[in-house]
């Protein structure tokens, strides 16, 4: 059963946040470039925007040390795409607001495109429903596996899948191998990137071994770590994205991220 106590709220903008963002933005535009409509499916979408001088988001200070520290350190160049983009939300909704996974995709992809996003919380859904509006949106308040099952294949077929739960339950890491193994079986050309945390208890390293198995085509494995192992890193010390059917020409640009993020978190 899910766990409805989780809100990114509190985490919005954090280093995890950038790496994961920076890469979903790299991947779509490469995928934007051919003149084909594509559909994107997020399996847990949260709030779509966040507010980053919330009384939740100011609590943590995850965005100071993340976001915010990124773009003052101008650490992304101001014409790489994460960079513009988000520039393109905050012209939109204000320079406090930063901008999640799917505003971040409704802002790289184009009007042909279809969005279906997948939010359980309550309270996160009815954000999600005010802030991601648009013919080409569809957004369901439903178990986000659920979801990707009940509508993969999508239309059109050429597709994105977007999976970036928060381990909230430990069981998730495994269950995460055959919902990947359903979408590839009945949607093998769909992209499928798959987020996950780095801890100190390698609860991923499982995770990754039983989704390599799978043998899925073109995939790749992309890690950052913004701390060392002892100190600030007894809860999370980095994030991992797994990708399957990666599209051409885009792993020299996801590996070039990785090392400036890198570079960033050892300051």
């Amino acid at each position: 059963m899910a766990m409805l106590s989780y809100q990114h709220i509190y985490h919005a903008g954090c280093l995890a946040d950038v790496h994961k963002h920076a890469a979903l933005c790299l991947l779509l535009n490469q995928m934007v470039q051919k003149d084909k409509p594509l559909s994107y499916v997020e399996t847990h979408a949260g709030r779509g925007l966040y507010d980053l001088q919330s009384p939740e988001s100011q609590k943590t200070g995850e965005a100071a040390a993340g976001i915010e520290r990124v773009l003052k350190d101008k650490l992304f160049s101001n014409d790489h795409i994460y960079t513009k983009t988000l520039n393109a939300v905050k012209a939109k909704h204000g320079d406090h607001i930063y901008a999640g996974s799917p505003a971040l995709a409704q802002e790289v992809l184009r009007d042909y495109d279809r969005i279906h996003l997948s939010e359980l919380h309550p309270q996160e859904f009815d954000h999600l429903r005010h802030s991601m509006r648009g013919r080409n949106i569809k957004s369901y308040k439903r178990n986000g596996y659920e979801t990707l099952r009940a509508i993969s294949p999508c239309d059109p077929r050429r597709g994105f899948v977007f999976i970036d739960p928060s381990f909230e339950i430990k069981s998730e890491y495994g269950e995460i191998i055959s919902h990947v193994k359903h979408v590839h079986r009945v949607w093998n050309v769909a992209v499928i990137c798959v987020w996950y945390p780095l801890l100190p208890s390698g609860a991923h390293h499982e995770m990754i071994e039983g989704l390599q198995a799978l043998d899925l085509p073109k995939t790749m494995v992309n890690e950052v770590e913004f701390y060392t192992q002892n100190g600030q890193s007894r809860g999370m010390y980095g994030s991992g994205l797994f990708i399957a059917n990666l599209p051409y020409g885009v792993e020299d640009n996801l590996n070039a991220m990785t090392a400036l993020l890198s570079m960033k978190g050892s300051v």
